[in-house]
């Protein structure tokens, strides 16, 4: 009888390759299977961030999660898209999935988390998650004392944005995209915009830091963070 092999959900980092944790590493370079997501027409960022540690002879099985997909739609999708990996756990290959910041947090693991983790033995790795990394690229503590911290992906609606955002003491806005510009509007509607701080691919060589309203819209990724630190200063 063939033993199942372990699924890891690995947390990489936010882009900087000496921001990977010890624990990940070490799991990175035992790991028989490699599995990260990666866009059909683009290089997987998981991949790249963690590059100069693989070993060079592990399996390495790319998939593709797209996003802004109708559940519905996504679900059959996730559901085919994780199969290779419970492939390799069902044939006794122990496989690390690797996740940019931190697998729980808005990360692609999650998706392979909630498929397999209740048939295959399963450990997640905390990773340093945006979040943490933007504020600190920015040289701005995000909250002091019991400041309350308010995580928002830009795509919600108008209303939820503005009420979220008039009853918090600071901000992180995320997923901005082609969102921006309405983000923006908001921030200026509600007064928020001298306090707006805006970073793309923080930590990563190609990190940004852009005055808000000198942003070109047209060109915000997937990656970037619009951060609004507390008020408050003790």
């Amino acid at each position: 009888m063939t033993t199942k092999g372990r699924l890891y959900g690995v947390g990489v980092g936010p882009g900087d390759p000496e921001l990977l944790t010890i624990k990940a590493l070490r799991l990175l370079q035992a790991a028989p299977v490699i599995a990260y997501q990666s866009a059909t027409d683009k290089e997987s960022i998981a991949r790249a961030i963690v590059s100069q540690y693989l070993t060079g002879n592990q399996i390495e099985v790319p998939f593709h999660l797209p996003r802004a997909l109708e559940p519905e739609k996504a679900k059959a999708i996730y559901d085919q898209e994780v199969e290779p990996i419970a492939q390799h756990l069902a044939a006794g290959r122990d496989v690390v999935v690797l996740c940019e910041g931190d697998p729980f947090f808005y990360g692609s693991f999650m998706y392979v988390y909630t498929r397999l983790s209740q048939h295959y033995y399963t450990e997640v790795v905390p990773g340093v998650s945006s979040l943490m990394a933007c504020p600190v690229a920015l040289g701005v503590p995000f909250t002091y004392y019991n400041d309350i911290l308010t995580v928002l992906p830009a795509p919600l609606p108008d209303e939820e944005l503005i009420t979220q955002l008039l009853t918090t003491d600071a901000a992180a806005i995320m997923k901005l995209g082609r969102h921006f510009t309405k983000v923006r509007n908001i921030l200026h509607q509600l007064g928020l915009a001298s306090r707006a701080l805006y970073i793309e691919r923080a930590t990563m060589t190609e990190q940004k830091i852009v005055p808000l309203d000198e942003v070109n819209p047209a060109e915000v990724p997937y990656f970037a963070m619009i951060v609004i630190p507390s008020k408050n200063r003790l």
